[in-house]
């Protein structure tokens, strides 16, 4: 995939939030500043400009100058601090964004024989999302540079007099990836729809990870059927307890280059055993 740097914006002063810390605000167990975070993990540097507060990874900070500058201004101040040929530029109010989008944004972007300056997302009604997008780094500096000089700084000019001055493409936005939390209506929505049914258990399973600082991918599929197992062979009980010693045995094994598969491994043998056991039932 294309190397690039990441620029969050996570200040604003959250007006239709009634002044609320909005990088802070928690939808699914995380805060919408770490989603976001998530969704760019493989920048070689991220740089978020706002308060600073505690992240799930490491990140350097910025201020824009004054503070409340606007977007434009946070932007000027977060570019300083990139050197990659490319920019992803993120709001840090988007709960939904994955790192598909981050991939397809720059996807689009460095296309051999593009001929633009980046890529930014087109919500389902078509409006451009300029922070939801990819910019080449050359251009983004050299249009930052001349509006700052034509009106005496960035502070308070709107993002689209960037945007008007650089050649994008639009890659469409899937439902919910340019979904933005402006309202604590929005926030009641975002918190209601990671419960739904077919995602709960990918939201839950990501938050714990986060929340335990692991990093590993597991086939929860596998998992479930253990538990069950466990559950209908042996008793309910022995379905949490059988789950928490294969991640014990997991990360035991861990330490001699185990992962995934140590888990997957560890899982196999419980279930063989749950079902060795109630084969044993009603046996002479």
């Amino acid at each position: 995939m294309t190397a690039y740097d990441a620029i969050v914006l996570a200040g604003g002063a959250a007006k239709r939030l009634g002044g609320a810390d909005k990088p802070g605000l928690r939808v699914g167990g995380r805060a919408l500043l770490d989603r976001v975070l998530a969704a760019c993990a493989d920048a070689g540097s991220t740089v978020v400009v706002g308060g600073r507060r505690p992240t799930v990874r490491a990140v350097t900070w910025a201020r824009e100058e004054p503070h409340g500058g606007g977007p434009l201004a946070a932007l000027g101040a977060g570019v300083r601090h990139t050197s990659a040929q490319y920019v992803v530029v993120l709001s840090a109010d988007l709960p939904f964004l994955g790192a598909d989008t981050v991939r397809a944004l720059l996807a689009a972007a460095s296309a051999p024989g593009a001929g633009v300056d980046g890529a930014l997302c087109a919500d389902e009604d078509g409006r451009d999302q300029p922070l939801v997008a990819v910019y080449r780094a050359e251009p983004l500096r050299r249009e930052l540079a001349l509006l700052a000089a034509e009106h005496g700084g960035l502070a308070g000019l709107p993002l689209r007099l960037l945007t008007h001055e650089l050649t994008l493409c639009r890659v469409p936005a899937g439902p919910l990836a340019s979904f933005d939390c402006d309202t604590w209506e929005d926030i009641a929505s975002a918190r209601a729809r990671i419960r739904e049914h077919g995602t709960v258990l990918d939201e839950w399973i990501t938050a714990v990870k986060d929340e335990l600082g692991i990093d590993l991918d597991v086939d929860t599929g596998l998992l479930l059927d253990l538990a069950r197992d466990a559950a209908h062979g042996v008793a309910r009980p022995a379905a949490p307890l059988t789950t928490f010693l294969v991640g014990y045995a997991a990360g035991k094994a861990s330490g001699d280059g185990g992962g995934p598969e140590a888990v997957a491994e560890a899982a196999r043998k419980a279930a063989a055993l749950a079902l060795r056991w109630a084969d044993e039932t009603g046996s002479p």
